[in-house]
């Protein structure tokens, strides 16, 4: 089967959707299906991902005016990398004055340049791809046809390239991650996202989504109930360990959060927390950090280490080395954060912070992975107590089942074949 994906969040972005189609991908392909991706120029190299197989032909087109001028700066730099390397290969934490912030004045820079633009384009800065990636599905579609088109969202630029593919006959899957009409959605796209919902809810031969509360939602406002399917994110189960150079202090509650910080996902009750309990130290491993976060390690060197950015794959290796892996549920349940089904491959127990009835605190009830607690600075202290003391006893992991085996199901090779069985139906 010769599939076409219109993915614009592929590497050498590290974004959960990038290593979704990364990781899914990779195992259609060793399925025997012929792929084609779809995707901008993002320029640079970052590090750690996956590879992609030469099997897969990735067309990178031009991202439009602001991402493309980000994408020759990002070449540059990388550039001047190669010809200047680094004298020491060490993975230490960086400074503090070494970690970015949204307040960093390259950062402010192009946030402002990208926000300007989002104000005039849907569904925001990355809505500029529109034009180039038109120009080359169409193209694609003339010189070799695929079977099935698969957009992955977001942006929801990649669904519209969709719609367009589904109007000249093709089957389509939209994947999407979070709804397109989403809590964070500006006021003056909302109108428009909820259209475009509708519309792919109308024209889709198959939609995946990654929580069942999004499926709910599509039902709720559209009326969709068939042929729709739950793939959720996934872990590597192949992942070959790497190098991560962090050493853990075996005397401490050594938590680890590897994932990202946004308005609807806040960490302000976990540092109030860790104020009163030296015996535990918080690990963040992050590419932007958010500047309460900053000033806390400031304040409490010896209870949070910022690693700063770590590639994905030194990442998966910290996470199988700390005591407990941090997961921060979000305000809407319809969105789960896909690193939480990244940790089950890590075999580590996991600490959801987040309502006791919502998915993933269900989740690790059933499968005894770890334990969940509200996002409140005494429910945490409570945790925190009561698990510095087991530690101490030896008794931290008792009770847990922390093996591959209960958790196969959200392996990306197992997901990747349900992606299959999805396309075959799609063709039918």
């Amino acid at each position: 089967m010769h599939i076409l994906l219109i993915a614009y969040e592929f590497p050498p972005s590290p974004s959960p959707q990038s290593l979704r189609w990364t990781y899914l991908s990779r195992h259609l392909a060793d399925m025997g299906h012929r792929i084609t991706v779809l995707t901008i120029r993002l320029g640079g190299h970052t590090a750690g991902l996956p590879s992609v197989p030469d099997s897969i032909i990735v067309h990178r087109t031009y991202a439009g005016p602001v991402r493309g001028t980000l994408a020759a700066l990002r070449d540059r730099r990388a550039k001047i990398a190669v010809r200047e390397p680094p004298s020491s290969h060490a993975t230490s934490p960086p400074p503090l004055s070494n970690i970015r912030s949204r307040h960093g004045w390259k950062q402010i820079v192009s946030d402002s340049a990208q926000g300007i633009a989002a104000k005039i384009l849907f569904p925001d800065v990355r809505g500029e791809w529109l034009p180039w990636g038109t120009r080359e599905l169409r193209k694609l579609l003339r010189e070799d046809m695929p079977d099935v088109v698969i957009s992955s969202h977001e942006p929801a630029t990649s669904l519209e390239l969709g719609l367009l593919a589904a109007r000249k006959g093709i089957p389509w899957i939209a994947d999407l991650g979070d709804p397109i009409l989403a809590s964070y959605t500006p006021a003056r796209w909302r109108d428009r996202s909820l259209r475009l919902e509708q519309e792919v809810c109308l024209h889709a031969d198959h939609i995946t989504v990654t929580t069942d509360a999004a499926a709910k939602l599509l039902l709720d406002r559209h009326g969709r109930s068939e042929r729709i399917s739950i793939i959720h994110q996934g872990y590597e189960a192949d992942s070959a360990p790497q190098s991560h150079g962090v050493v853990f202090d075996p005397t401490k509650l050594e938590l680890l959060y590897t994932g990202s910080f946004y308005a609807f996902r806040r960490p302000d009750a976990l540092l109030a927390a860790l104020d009163r309990f030296p015996g535990a130290r918080l690990n963040i491993a992050a590419i932007t950090t958010p500047e309460i976060v900053v000033n806390a390690a400031r304040n409490m060197p010896d209870r949070i280490r910022l690693l700063g950015f770590l590639p994905h794959r030194q990442a998966i290796a910290l996470q199988r080395n700390a005591d407990v892996l941090l997961n921060i549920g979000n305000a809407d349940p319809s969105q789960v954060p896909g690193k939480v089904y990244e940790y089950l491959g890590s075999q580590r127990p996991i600490l959801h912070l987040g309502s006791a009835d919502d998915a993933i605190a269900r989740l690790m009830a059933r499968l005894r992975r770890g334990w969940s607690c509200a996002n409140t600075s005494g429910e945490i202290a409570a945790w925190l107590q009561n698990a510095i003391e087991a530690k101490q006893k030896g008794m931290f992991t008792q009770g847990l089942d922390l093996g591959l085996d209960s958790v196969n199901e959200w392996s990306w090779q197992r997901l990747a074949t349900r992606v299959d069985e999805i396309l075959s139906s799609a063709l039918r």
